[in-house]
């Protein structure tokens, strides 16, 4: 009725089993380092929109395929970072470029190639 219990070989051998099993790295039970990947990413794009001063919904809007929790986590840990440190964001120049005038634009408009208006000019000289 009762069972024998293992003899101290069999227990030592047992320990070493799952300290040898401890230690080792099987393949497919970590987490996939695309994903972490991606996170990592997420995160660093909200970071990267707090310091431009640019909103949560603005970054969203801009980067649709990254993931939200992940851009808010790395928004609100710039955000901590920056009021901790006291420091000031950067606007964004994402659509503030400075549009050149009218006469700038003409000037930029080729209507001949650079080497052919040097030669004609050469000529009528």
């Amino acid at each position: 009725m009762f069972q024998k219990a293992p003899s101290l070989p069999q227990r030592s051998a047992a320990a070493v089993l799952v300290l040898l099993l401890a230690g080792c790295d099987i393949p497919g039970l970590g987490p996939d380092p695309r994903i972490v990947q991606r996170e990592a990413e997420a995160k660093a794009i909200g970071g990267a929109c707090r310091h431009a001063l640019r909103g949560l919904e603005d970054c969203y809007t801009l980067n649709p395929k990254s993931s939200k929790a992940a851009v808010f986590a790395g928004w609100k840990d710039m955000d901590g970072y920056m009021r901790e440190n006291k420091i000031e964001g950067t606007p964004s120049m994402l659509g503030q470029a400075d549009k050149p005038g009218k006469a700038a634009r003409e000037d930029a408009i080729e209507t001949e190639p650079r080497d052919l208006r040097s030669a004609n000019s050469a000529r009528r000289s």
